[in-house]
């Protein structure tokens, strides 16, 4: 990744209502398995902006492929960093507490491969925390822009962790609230002219006091997450647990 897409991706991940509502919802899952000290890899972690989020919930330390990234992010961030790739973690089977790979296994040709990998290195009774986006009829161009594979529906994303040996423990949709308003404007995109070279949704803006109700929506669906599997929603999220004993 350029030094300039970097740049502009780490004021995305500190100020943009998307980012900051998502990091309130996944704090709401991560406090039901993150424990003080607990070992996380985090996988693909961008400008660093996660491992800091990450902190909060144990000691994580950060796999990406990209040594840019890896180089941005030190200036960023305190936390070791490693380079490497989500389908041959240079990371030791079962000794991490908690994977985490937030919007990454829709990127990779071979997803089912990669899931198998978050779950090597996951030790016994240890979790793996993955987000994805969902739902192919909400193709658009920020899946361009971002050289998706693929988006997912709930079943998909179960029988992909499932069939890794990984005991799912939560599935289910979030951002559920601006479903409507999101499928309304991808829809009305395809409605619309031609368009020209695809664009990032971060380039919409909103007014400041919308930002606010925006990302205050989003991130009180970690409070429905607590009792309930919503039932539609423009992400994925699963939680998952390594069964059996640190010989297998």
């Amino acid at each position: 990744m350029e030094q300039a897409f970097l740049s502009e991706y780490a004021e995305l991940e500190r100020s943009h209502w998307w980012f900051r509502g998502r990091r309130t919802l996944l704090g709401t899952v991560l406090e039901r398995v993150a424990h003080p000290g607990a070992r996380i890899v985090d996988i693909g972690f961008g400008t660093g902006a996660m491992l800091t989020f990450l902190e909060a919930y144990g000691a994580p330390i950060g796999v990406d492929r990209s040594p840019n990234a890896i180089a941005f992010a030190r200036g960023h961030c305190s936390r070791p960093m490693i380079v490497g790739d989500v389908m041959q973690l240079p990371v030791r089977s079962a000794s991490v507490d908690l994977v985490t790979a937030f919007d990454v296994i829709e990127h990779v040709d071979d997803d089912a491969l990669a899931i198998r990998e978050l779950g090597r290195i996951c030790r016994p009774g240890g979790h793996v925390f993955i987000t994805v986006p969902a739902f192919d009829f909400l193709w658009g161009n920020q899946d361009v822009v971002s050289h998706h594979r693929r988006r997912y529906r709930r079943r998909q994303l179960g029988e992909r962790v499932a069939q890794s040996g990984l005991h799912v423990l939560k599935l289910t949709y979030f951002n559920t609230l601006l479903f409507p308003l999101v499928a309304a404007v991808r829809m009305g995109r395809r409605l619309g002219p031609a368009p020209g070279a695809p664009r990032s949704d971060f380039s919409m803006r909103v007014p400041g006091s919308m930002s606010k109700v925006l990302e205050g929506l989003l991130g009180a669906e970690g409070r429905l997450l607590k009792r309930w599997r919503l039932p539609f929603g423009v992400s994925l999220l699963c939680l998952a647990e390594r069964k059996g004993s640190a010989s297998q």
